[in-house]
């Protein structure tokens, strides 16, 4: 038996100078201002659909928002969720958690506790602010600027599914080598799509202005671990294997709506159209989260939006995708465990119905960030960590992480890898200059 080693610490506020304290001082009271910013914004709005019971909706939310703000930056204890909302016991129960891992070190607080719980719990709070103020508590505080990103976006996404639909003109002739040239360059164009991150910037702009294929060659130095040739030899073999049983299943955990979606709904059509996979299902968020995450409504926007637009390639790829969702051959999942706290360690005992699910696929596609940091748990790891010790035992199905480094957490590098760049950029892992393609067979 192999001596079980202890995790390290949790990224955290705690360590003053840090990016999480950086994060939690400066960037999260940002999103939260702008929040209130959007509320006071649409006052007028609220009036007319619903009335002075709008306007008073609409000051409640703010007074809870600043009410939390204030909260932050004092750093207080986080107090437990008083919403009736379904996932308000799982929130207690965590908060019951972190106090007994606090070992009598006082209260959880914004700066003492792990930077994963409170940002997550931040967002979460956010929710409340407009979840418990009917008649406005469907509003997504978030929604502009998603939409904004779609649109600063155009030149981008017109130019992506221009050469998607040229592809697909061809797509039964190409050779194997020549199909695999494809999905590299589509897998990259979904890595560096990543870079499309509102809470990153804090809710400014963020879209894709350029060409996403012409820079691709430039970009494949900053790779820091390109795996994407086992994931050619994994949907190789699965195809060959499924032949005479089940379909071939991928399944995309989406983080940011706007360019970044497209580049996903891309790479998705591509696997089937490549007959590489038979269905693809999407994991999206089911409360607005992390300013710029995809949701059921961002999802099913985009496609309307693509299927409206006057561009022939933009509206034929728009009315594909709405086909694929009719014939059943893509899915859409928003499972509540992803708007939760806890790292995806403790998926198979939190959310088991979940876990099995994804057990069912062939390849779960993880992108960006904030997946990569439940992946790992957010902990300080040491860049040579293997990914599958990472992982801390979640294995459903071979897995693959496509993000642009954000945080500050790295594991599966070269021995000196991580040190060589630190030596002369010291904000290499928060730039989103560098990217993954990591890849985790399982068990």
């Amino acid at each position: 038996m192999a001596a079980v080693t202890a995790l390290p610490v949790s990224l955290s506020g705690r360590f003053k100078g840090s990016f999480a304290y950086f994060t939690i001082k400066d960037r999260l009271p940002q999103i939260l201002t702008r929040a209130i910013d959007t509320l006071h914004r649409h006052k007028n709005e609220f009036f007319e659909e619903h009335g002075e019971k709008g306007v008073e909706a609409e000051k409640r939310a703010i007074s809870f928002l600043s009410k939390l703000r204030n909260e932050l930056q004092t750093d207080k204890p986080v107090t437990l969720l008083e919403d009736e909302l379904p996932d308000a016991a799982l929130w207690n129960q965590y908060l019951d958690y972190q106090r007994n891992l606090s070992n009598g070190n006082g209260e959880p607080s914004w700066f003492q506790s792990p930077w994963l719980y409170v940002e997550c719990y931040m967002y979460r709070r956010i929710h409340a602010a407009l979840a418990q103020n009917p008649p406005i508590d469907n509003f997504d505080v978030f929604k502009e600027g998603k939409a904004q990103n779609f649109f600063e976006s155009q030149e981008a996404i017109i130019a992506l599914c221009t050469y998607f639909q040229e592809l697909l003109k061809n797509i039964k002739d190409l050779a194997e080598k020549q199909l695999q040239e494809e999905l590299f360059k589509l897998l990259q164009v979904s890595l560096w799509g990543n870079k499309c991150d509102l809470s990153f910037s804090a809710g400014e702009d963020s879209s894709q202005k350029s060409s996403p294929l012409q820079s691709l060659e430039n970009f494949l130095s900053y790779i820091l671990v390109n795996d994407m040739e086992k994931l050619w030899s994994l949907l190789v073999n699965a195809k060959t294997r499924n032949t005479e049983k089940s379909n071939v299943r991928v399944d995309i955990i989406l983080d940011n709506a706007g360019f970044e979606l497209v580049s996903d709904l891309v790479l998705a059509d591509f696997l089937l159209l490549s007959k590489l996979a038979d269905e693809v299902h999407f994991h999206g968020k089911s409360i607005p989260w992390y300013v710029s995450d995809t949701t059921k409504h961002d999802f099913n926007w985009t496609i309307r939006q693509l299927q409206s637009a006057n561009h022939m390639w933009m509206s034929r790829c728009g009315m594909n995708w709405e086909g694929n969702l009719k014939k059943g051959v893509w899915v859409y999942h928003d499972h509540m465990f992803w708007t939760l706290p806890h790292d995806f360690s403790s998926m198979a005992e939190v959310a088991p119905d979940l876990y099995a699910d994804l057990q069912k696929s062939d390849l779960l596609l993880f992108k960006g960030d904030l997946n990569y940091r439940k992946l790992t748990g957010d902990r300080k790891w040491e860049y040579t960590v293997p990914f599958h010790q990472a992982l801390n035992k979640f294995h459903p199905a071979p897995l693959c992480s496509l993000r642009t480094l954000k945080s500050d957490t790295q594991v599966g590098l070269k021995p000196g890898q991580g040190e060589k760049i630190q030596a002369s950029e010291p904000e290499w892992m928060v730039s989103g200059k560098y990217g993954i393609v990591q890849f985790d067979a399982g068990l």
